[in-house]
């Protein structure tokens, strides 16, 4: 039994994925779920993001992707396709690389996840460091809060969670504030009074939570 497991978090720039060209292109945040490889190397994704139909219209035109559906659910589109591009979470995945949550934002890339063991660790690594455009953001080990996803673990939905996290990242809580409320739910494909609704429900369930 190996005692070390490793949340691992890449930042990876310049990969021409169809999902970080189609979210430059429309300039919407997409979710993705961690891809189901296929013995043919081929990659079946689900993901989710704004509603948007500049995003839609671009992942519709790439034609690395093939059976894209899209459907609305909580205020959001979600997304099922096959893709004909590997992309460098599967380089990753290949040498032992757990991945978890994959963002992409304006062209760039965020893949979290779990690495068991240093051995696999420093595979990982390597790997990434083969790769175009791959940097180690943070790494850490798992801890016991470790198995449950931020909005499970603080009672906040995926789109509350979202607008938390683009908004700590933007600088909107920052003092003075790096980013307005219009800028932010520009940004995340909604509008102003969606994010600010969204950011006062997720602030009341993380407080709630904080000061029980």
């Amino acid at each position: 039994m190996i005692d070390e497991c490793l949340v691992v978090e890449f930042r990876v720039t310049g990969d021409d994925c169809p999902l970080a060209v189609a979210s430059r292109e429309a300039g919407v945040a997409v979710e993705c779920e961690p891809p189901q490889l296929r013995d043919d190397g081929y990659a079946l994704l689900r993901f989710t993001a704004p509603e948007s139909d500049d995003l839609a219209a671009a992942l519709d035109a790439d034609g690395r992707l093939r059976y894209l559906h899209r459907s609305a659910a909580d205020g959001r589109d979600v997304y099922r396709c096959l893709s004909k591009r590997p992309c460098v979470v599967h380089e990753l995945t290949n040498v032992g690389f757990m991945a978890e949550t994959l963002t992409y934002r304006d062209g760039v890339e965020r893949h979290t996840g779990a690495v068991v063991g240093y051995d696999v660790l420093q595979g990982v690594l390597e790997a990434a460091g083969e790769a175009v455009g791959v940097r180690l953001e943070r790494l850490y080990p798992l801890g016991p809060e470790g198995e449950k996803a931020a909005a499970g673990r603080w009672n906040v939905t995926p789109a509350q969670e979202e607008a938390l996290r683009a908004a700590l990242e933007m600088g909107y809580f920052s003092v003075p504030r790096g980013a307005t409320a219009a800028e932010v739910a520009s940004e995340l494909g909604i509008s102003k009074t969606a994010f600010l609704e969204r950011l006062r429900r997720g602030q009341s369930g993380l407080f709630a939570q904080v000061f029980v």
